[in-house]
């Protein structure tokens, strides 16, 4: 018999809550991290997951939620909590590694508080595919330095995220998401657009005038990389913050 399980996805802004119903099991646990990965592609605060209807059929599936926590550690960082498991599902979490990476609370009200009150700082706004979006990104990037107290990060984050927008001009040809976290120890730095071609750092011989765009922020980040999204593709940056 085929398993079944659904995912009712709330969001109750600024924290999503997925209610998971059915049989979690090896065969369900794709259907999960999917939806799971989109809804963190989506930027909210925090991601609550309630297991309060689920029924654990193999244990080993439950490292699903793991798997999702560790993909979002880089980007977008968004916090994510379980809450409600079913008594056999909690002590098996409770010995399992995905604790290490997966707060567990009581109930979804608890966890809602948890997740809102470790949400790290956000700016966010959408830019046009024109010649002045560069300039609009250092402006929110001495915006959001400044609101956060970060002085220091201005010239990096300014650099990076301008090279990421005019990586989007001249290529992508659609309007952006940009997104700035501060989450520590790193300042996160990302432009969401429309092109689902991934970014590739290129090797320009010596002459070329351009093209080095993607190879200047591999030097300055610590980590960068180019996921996929439902309507394109995200290109981040992660720049340390101490």
């Amino acid at each position: 018999m085929v398993s079944r399980i659904t995912c009712e996805v709330s969001d109750e802004s600024p924290v999503t809550v997925v209610r998971l119903a059915g049989a979690l099991d090896l065969g369900t646990m794709r259907a999960v991290h999917t939806v799971l990965d989109r809804c963190l592609t989506t930027l909210p605060d925090a991601l609550v997951v309630d297991l309060g209807r689920v029924t654990v059929a193999d244990r080993l599936a439950l490292s699903v939620f793991a798997a999702t926590a560790r993909q979002a550690a880089d980007w977008p960082a968004v916090p994510m909590v379980l809450c409600s498991p079913p008594p056999d599902a909690a002590a098996w979490l409770a010995t399992s590694t995905t604790c290490r990476v997966v707060p567990v609370r009581q109930d979804c009200a608890e966890a809602t508080r948890w997740a809102g009150a470790t949400a790290a700082p956000r700016l966010r706004a959408r830019l046009e595919p024109v010649a002045g979006a560069c300039r609009r990104a250092r402006e929110l990037v001495g915006d959001a330095c400044s609101r956060w107290n970060v002085p220091h990060l201005v010239e990096p984050a300014s650099l990076v995220l301008s090279e990421l927008v005019g990586n989007a001009v001249r290529h992508a040809h659609t309007p952006m998401r940009i997104t700035l976290t501060l989450h520590q120890p790193y300042l996160r730095v990302a432009v969401a657009d429309g092109s689902r071609t991934a970014a590739r750092a290129a090797s320009p011989d010596l002459s070329a005038e351009g093209g080095r765009g993607l190879l200047l922020i591999r030097e300055m980040a610590q980590r960068w990389g180019s996921s996929p999204l439902a309507d394109g593709k995200v290109v981040w940056a992660l720049l340390p913050a101490n």
